[in-house]
């Protein structure tokens, strides 16, 4: 295993108030859970080689300030519908789609697509004890096999899930 797989489930955002969950954008604390997740990142030395995010616009602002924290220009930033409401196995072909040649990959989305991607990934009973494996703002780091064409159920390593509340003082 040398490939890793990044995920981050975007910041709080509003609640829906009548306009499309599609549209929802980032709260106050979402914005600031995001700015977090970077800085945690330029602290720990850890850059993604890829950026993938769900279009939803609280996912790829989550996406924009990470990205603007750890110095990967917005350009950089591939969105892929598939990661927006379409199940896990969308999902997993999205990451069958990302180039070898990547070894540390951030994807940028949604629950409950993503914790039941590494519910499957994992396949650890201890992940079923967490209340709530990955909540929003959440980074999760997970050591894969090289082949992401061929993800087999208990395949990959949880490293850690990182919460942002948990690695700054309050404000």
């Amino acid at each position: 295993m040398s490939r890793e797989l990044w995920l981050l489930r975007h910041g709080k955002a509003e609640h829906l108030n009548g306009d499309e969950d599609y549209d929802r954008v980032l709260k106050k604390r979402g914005k600031r859970d995001a700015t977090r997740i970077g800085q945690w990142l330029n602290e720990n030395a850890l850059r993604p080689d890829y950026v993938i995010s769900s279009p939803a616009i609280r996912a790829i602002t989550t996406t924009k300030i990470v990205c603007d924290v750890i110095g990967i220009h917005h350009q950089d930033i591939k969105q892929e519908k598939r990661l927006y409401d379409e199940g896990l196995f969308r999902v997993k072909s999205v990451l069958a789609d990302c180039p070898s040649t990547f070894k540390q990959v951030l994807m940028v989305g949604h629950n409950p697509e993503f914790e039941k991607l590494i519910t499957y990934l994992v396949n650890d009973n201890d992940l079923f004890e967490i209340e709530k494996l990955l909540p929003t703002g959440a980074l999760a780091r997970l050591q894969l096999p090289d082949d992401w064409t061929r993800l087999e159920q208990g395949c990959a390593k949880l490293l850690w899930i990182t919460h942002p509340k948990t690695l700054f003082e309050e404000d």
